[in-house]
């Protein structure tokens, strides 16, 4: 049985209404490493937490649990959306094939994110400061 922890909206800091919403699935080890690297940046940050049966990112999309779908319903049940003023989502760069359908889902705009935990900081401070101030 994978290691998961709860799905579910996770503040860090104090994020307002500027603040970026990032996903990730519930497989702990990703969900810590993303956690860690957020708050290495030093950017409050919302994160919705798909659940996906404790699956990582590749294994969840490669088994359906991580869809536009999907990520759009976790997106919705936490109502993250009315807590910002932007509509934006940035999802996992490894599940950049869903951009297209999440943003049908959510109508709302997706931005592909880094493909490793370790870019999330200098993904925050850079493209994310550049969008937030478009």
């Amino acid at each position: 049985v994978p290691n998961a922890v709860e799905a579910k909206l996770v503040k860090l800091g104090e994020p307002g209404p500027e603040a970026p919403i990032l996903v990730t699935t519930n497989f702990a080890l990703t969900y810590f490493m993303v956690e860690g690297e957020v708050e290495n940046s030093k950017i409050p940050t919302y994160i919705v937490v798909v659940e996906t049966n404790g699956l990582g990112i590749l294994n969840s999309y490669a088994d359906d649990k991580l869809t536009g779908e999907t990520i759009a319903k976790a997106v919705k049940a936490t109502g993250v959306m009315d807590m910002v003023r932007h509509k934006r989502v940035v999802i996992p760069g490894l599940v950049s094939v869903l951009k297209g359908e999440l943003e049908d889902e959510l109508g709302c705009d997706v931005v592909v994110g880094p493909e490793e935990s370790a870019a999330i900081p200098a993904f925050l401070k850079t493209e994310w400061r550049t969008l937030a101030s478009a």
